[in-house]
């Protein structure tokens, strides 16, 4: 299954690639965003792209071959961001973006586990080679009172009590070790018709998983600040969240910065995806894009 970009279009309105210029793409995914850039910046204009996962990187080098040299890639966390422009004397750099949406070859991938939809391992690693951490040990291994803090604090969820304690019993007489033996779990320890059938039950618990995983939230929270360093000035940050939480991350840092005189808001209200491109791509429902220039 092909990775569809989002909100594409309003990324390239926002970051207004010239000929010439370089652009960070902090998630490379399967390389459409950064595609996009080096289409707009030929001749000379270069991408450095980051993804944790290694198969992204050996699909975005085939994507990306047709632009040599133009694109740098690296396999690690955009959280280097700093530390890797400079090793690679990469600049000046005129713009900055990040998705930070999982892609939909890693949904599909049948060895990672981040779908409740089938049945599959309880991974949930972007960084398979080196992350010791899956979601079956956070599952089987940490207590109730963690269960509860990253149900609650990465899933929202309202039934965090509930889950960890059905969680709790059921690892007793055997492990939880794929994702439908969790979501067995979560849909029995919670009500009929819980959240009225807008969002399947285990949602939110999944949400959480993925999140403590790979350190999501920390991690944004470190790019953030690197990501307006780097930039040289009158360049753009934009960056597409997919749940409260990262939009929530984005939108304080803004505003913060904003007060401080370092950036200039260009999106008052986070720009969404039209009805045209939702039926196309029904992950980009959930997307919300904002942006700022450096003063």
């Amino acid at each position: 299954m092909a990775h569809v970009p989002v909100l594409t279009e309003e990324v390239l309105k926002l970051l207004n690639p010239q000929p010439g210029d370089n652009f960070v793409d902090a998630t490379l995914g399967d390389g459409g965003h950064s595609a996009a850039l080096l289409e707009r910046t030929a001749p000379d204009g270069k991408v450095l792209a980051f993804d944790l996962d290694a198969e992204a990187v050996k699909a975005g080098s085939e994507n990306l071959k047709k632009f040599g040299e133009r694109v740098i890639l690296v396999n690690g966390n955009y959280a280097t961001l700093a530390e890797t422009a400079e090793r690679e004397q990469f600049g000046p750099i005129a713009g900055v973006l990040a998705d930070f949406g999982f892609s939909s070859p890693q949904i599909e991938d049948r060895l990672r586990g981040f779908s409740f939809q089938r049945d599959e391992p309880l991974d949930m690693r972007y960084d398979a080679v080196g992350n010791p951490l899956t979601a079956a040990e956070i599952v089987n291994t940490w207590p109730k009172d963690e269960l509860v803090r990253i149900l609650a604090e990465y899933g929202e969820e309202r039934m965090a009590n509930r889950i960890a304690s059905a969680i709790i019993a059921a690892r007793r007489s055997k492990s939880i070790i794929s994702t439908a033996a969790l979501v067995y779990v979560i849909v029995t320890a919670v009500p009929p018709n819980y959240e009225h059938g807008r969002i399947h039950p285990a949602t939110r618990t999944f949400q959480a998983l993925r999140i403590a995983v790979n350190d999501e939230l920390d991690s944004i929270g470190k790019v953030l600040p690197q990501a307006l360093a780097v930039v040289k000035s009158g360049g753009v940050l934009a960056f597409i969240s997919f749940h409260s939480l990262e939009d929530r991350l984005v939108k304080e840092f803004f505003k913060k910065a904003e007060s401080d005189q370092k950036i200039k808001i260009l999106t008052k209200k986070p720009i969404i995806a039209g009805d045209r491109e939702i039926a196309g791509n029904s992950r980009s429902r959930s997307a919300k894009l904002r942006a700022a220039a450096k003063l």
